[in-house]
């Protein structure tokens, strides 16, 4: 197929509407080509909205004839069902802190209404919106006194504990004006990693959603170590919308798009429109500097993308301005890049957890039997592909395994590692009198590969 504005072929399906995106456009076909829409293949004309199907079966369906060379099928941008409209989503909105400040490092009250507007829309349309917002370090440190943004780690908290009230005040009387009611979630690393406030946080927010408010949340910067912990709130950003199943992410800076090179000090840098991954090449010459007033980055944006996209969550990563901002993204008009790939399947939020919050309390070492089954087979782990076990832990805890070549993955245990063991040393001591009925060491549903945990 073939985009006739671009005459570039293949025609890319993404979730900005019912119609499927041009690959080098990346704006819809109907918006992209006014009221002349063509598609074109080897086989023939594909047919547009005839009866039955959805809008993609309708558009891609073939019609019964062949004809070589292109056809031009006319459509109407104003379809009478409407089909171009969206369907409604659930929607991480990401605010950095070079989008939300002035010049002299405070909080732009006009920035942030223009912001409030943006999501005010989304929800007038009805779609879901959790906002992950930076911001208060820069709403307090003028009132401690500071001239400047603080730099270090205490006067940053100390700002932080006064700015993040007047942040989320500012915040609810904004979109008090728009009659939505918003709530204020403070999290830290340790919400994440320990299970029973991971599944608490979960709970909340999805309640808060049911309900219709829309949480704000940032990192609690007053108690957060390691300067910051979450980048900015890009990897929070990242890690929310994955463990609430949003639709996408949305990731607002000061920079127009990712490009191959640092667009600010080299005018010949080619940008990236649309990405189907994030690449260790892309992240590794990434600038790793964030902007005057904020600490993020785009090697912390592209990290975040990259983990983002392994929960099956879809990434814009740009800029834009106007109340409309947002509905431009979700049109596929946003100015940025568009990153997504449908191989990336969703991860339930236990097994989140597992991957990316757990802390591990030991290693198990499988055989290559073992090996086949659990990454090849889809069975759990049993005690026969174990030939060794490091660490100490409980039934219940999270331990990473490993091959003869590497990590392989990670776990959480049936067994505790002195049953495990006890095992072992039965089998070695029988030999091939050994008739032990098999533990269960690793369900399948507790199961998570490599390519999708944390780095080891």
């Amino acid at each position: 197929m073939q985009c006739l504005k671009c005459q570039r072929a293949k025609l890319l399906s993404w979730k900005v509407s019912s119609f499927s995106t041009c690959r080098t456009c990346l704006q819809s076909p109907v918006e992209n080509h006014g009221r002349i829409f063509a598609l074109s293949n080897e086989s023939g004309v594909f047919s547009t909205l005839n009866d039955g199907g959805t809008a993609e079966e309708k558009l891609f369906r073939p019609v019964n004839f062949r004809m070589k060379g292109f056809f031009i099928y006319y459509i109407n941008i104003f379809l009478q069902t409407r089909l171009y409209s969206m369907s409604k989503e659930r929607i991480v909105v990401k605010i950095g802190s070079s989008s939300l400040t002035n010049q002299e490092g405070e909080v732009d009250r006009e920035k942030l209404s223009e912001h409030v507007a943006a999501i005010a829309s989304l929800k007038k349309l009805g779609h879901e919106v959790i906002l992950v917002s930076s911001g208060a370090v820069a709403a307090g440190f003028k009132k401690l006194g500071y001239p400047t943004r603080p730099v270090t780690i205490k006067g940053k908290q100390a700002a932080a504990s006064v700015g993040q009230g007047l942040l989320i005040q500012t915040y609810m009387e904004k979109f008090n004006a728009y009659d939505i009611t918003a709530a204020q979630i403070l999290l830290t690393r340790s919400d994440f990693s320990n299970r029973d406030r991971y599944r608490n946080a979960f709970a909340t927010i999805t309640e808060l959603l049911d309900r219709g408010i829309l949480p704000i949340i940032n990192e609690n910067d007053t108690v957060a170590v390691d300067e910051l912990t979450f980048g900015d709130n890009d990897m929070l950003s990242s890690l929310v919308s994955g463990f609430i199943h949003a639709d996408r992410l949305i990731i607002l800076t000061d920079i127009d798009g990712i490009y191959d090179r640092n667009p600010n000090v080299n005018p010949e840098a080619k940008k990236y429109y649309f990405l189907e991954e994030i690449t260790d090449e892309l992240i590794e010459q990434a600038d790793t500097t964030g902007s005057k007033f904020g600490t993020g980055g785009m090697k912390s944006k592209l990290l975040a993308a990259k983990t983002a996209l392994s929960l099956g969550v879809s990434v814009f990563i740009g800029t834009g301005s106007g109340e409309r901002k947002l509905l431009d993204i979700l049109e596929g008009k946003g100015n940025g890049t568009y990153i997504y790939s449908k191989e990336h399947q969703t991860l339930n939020t236990k097994k989140q957890w597992i991957a990316l919050h757990s802390e591990s309390s030991g290693k198990v070492y499988v055989d290559q039997g073992a090996v086949e089954a659990i990454l090849y087979n889809g069975k759990s782990l049993l005690s026969p592909g174990v030939f060794k076990v490091s660490g100490m832990f409980e039934k219940g805890d999270v331990v990473d395994v490993y091959s003869i070549k590497g990590f392989i993955g990670r776990g959480q245990v049936s067994v505790s590692s002195e049953e495990l063991r006890r095992y072992l040393e039965e089998k070695i001591r029988s030999g091939k009198d050994f008739q032990r009925k098999a533990l269960e060491v690793i369900h399948r549903n507790n199961w998570v590969e490599a390519d999708l945990t944390i780095s080891q």
